[in-house]
Formats: C-alpha cells, structure tokens, sequence
C-alpha cells in the first residue's frame, strides 16, 4: 500500500508533512530510514525517541537491524504532533499520553490527551478574561484599584498579592511610571497606579510576557485604545526578540488546534487496532 506524504490525516501512518515528492511504501516492516523519512526527522531520532519509550518495543532481525510495523510509525507521527513546545499548563500530560499510546494504552492515552485539551482551554479562557479587563479599564472602567490613599512598595504589592521586587521589575522595564514622594523620594503609589498595576499582575499570570506588555501600554499611552488585544497580540517590526508569549493569545489557539490533533490521531489510531 502506498501513501502519499503531502498532507496529514488522522491516522495516517505517514501523517508528517513531507516534500510531495516522497511516499514510504508499508512492507510487512520497516527500516529505521523508512520511519525517519516519513517523519522528516534524523534516523538518530527515530533511535532516541525509541530509548525514550515515545515508540513501543521494535523486534530485530537476525542482522540486528530494527524492524519497525505500520504502529511504530503512527505513534512516531502522534509524538511528532504532541511533542512540540510550548505546553500550555506543563508537558507532563503530553510526555505520558505519548509513553502510554506507545505501550498500547490507547485509551489512557486518549483521555490523558482530552484532559491536556481542557487545560489548554482553561489557558485560554484566563488569557481571553485578562484582555477583556484591560479592555474594560481602558476605556474607563475600574480595575478594582482599592484605596485611594498614596501607597509605600510593600504596602501596594501586598495588596496586589505580589512583591515588591516585581514592582520594581516592572517600572525597571518601563510598563509603569511611579510617582515619588516629595519629602522622602520613596515610591509613592496611588489609585492610578495601583489599577494599573492591577492589570499588568493580571495579564502577567495570564501568560503574556512583559514585551507584549509594554507594547500594549505604549499604544494605551498615546492615546490609541482601539484593537488593544490585538496590539497585545502582535509582536512589532522593532522587537528584538520574539517569545511565544509575545503573540500568547495566537501560540494558544495553536496549542489547541495540535490538541484536537492528538486525539484525531488517537481516536484513528484506536479504529485502526479494533
């Protein structure tokens, strides 16, 4: 049976992208180059991910050559989809969904794949609220400032649930501007701040890194408040260096759709072995 290689479908035991010129023909077994080009990877890949237990056990031949089955090479394509940095909430879901589908729990797997998808949601959903609030505050709506009085650094990041080294951190790489106190220079913090302090904390835990931050903050600062989420999203021509939470809302929609792929290959690869 021949399969083509230019486009991935679940189940497809040479689902991994390659040139459309390449195809890997499905002997009773197969070598380890024929498992590498299928997956676009090194042969020494195919070897480690097998030492790693991402691959069940492979026989060898009387030459002691590997000999791999139509199954090794759909758990190698599943560990090539799940296997991606970054991993929303952790890969320790995603490390042991792969070692079970490669022990022969399909089923464990599967669920350990759903809940890795729920997690990934929940990610969402906190990174969705936290650009609603700053939405909301931008356009004039209180952040749940609290007191109204001008505040010491410990006070106000106990009050945040933060540190003041974190405080610190954030005026240092100019998300925040903190008035001082006349007779004493200390950091003076008052409403405004503090709201604003508020949301930085939020988007912080959210996952935004501090660059889609301060990028967002810039445009607040200027007076352009439309398509905030989307400056929040969209890293600029002049960042030096691009993290996957400088786009963090996009990085996990994507994270999202490779979930759903995980199980669209599970749920073939169970079809498959019934």
């Amino acid at each position: 049976m021949l399969y083509s290689l230019s486009e991935w479908r679940p189940g497809l035991s040479s689902g991994v992208v390659l040139p459309k010129s390449e195809s890997v023909s499905l002997k009773q077994h197969l070598r380890t180059t024929d498992v590498a080009r299928a997956a676009d990877v090194h042969p020494n890949t195919v070897r480690l991910y097998e030492a790693w237990g991402f691959l069940g056990s492979v026989p060898r031949g009387r030459n002691g050559y590997r000999l791999f089955s139509e199954a090794h090479l759909d758990q190698m394509v599943l560990a090539r989809i799940a296997l991606r940095w970054p991993y929303p909430g952790g890969n320790q879901r995603v490390v042991a969904l792969v070692k079970r589908a490669a022990g022969g729990d399909l089923s464990g797997a599967l669920a350990l794949a759903h809940e890795y998808l729920a997690c990934v949601q929940a990610e969402i959903a906190r990174a969705e609220a936290a650009a609603d609030l700053l939405e909301h505050w931008a356009h004039g709506l209180p952040a749940d400032a609290g007191s109204s009085r001008r505040l010491p650094i410990r006070r106000a990041a106990r009050l945040l649930g933060s540190t003041p080294d974190a405080l610190r951190n954030w005026e240092r790489n100019g998300l925040i501007r903190v008035p001082r106190d006349p007779k004493s220079g200390y950091r003076a913090y008052g409403a405004a701040e503090m709201a604003r302090l508020r949301i930085i904390r939020t988007l912080r835990l959210a996952g935004y890194s501090m660059m889609a931050i301060l990028r967002m903050m810039r445009s607040l600062d200027q007076g352009r408040h439309a398509d905030l989420r989307q400056v929040l999203d969209t890293p600029g021509s002049e960042e030096d260096a691009a993290y996957v939470t400088d786009r963090w809302l996009s990085t996990l929609r994507e994270q999202e759709q490779r979930a759903r792929a995980v199980i669209a290959q599970l749920e073939a690869m169970i079809r498959k072995s019934s």
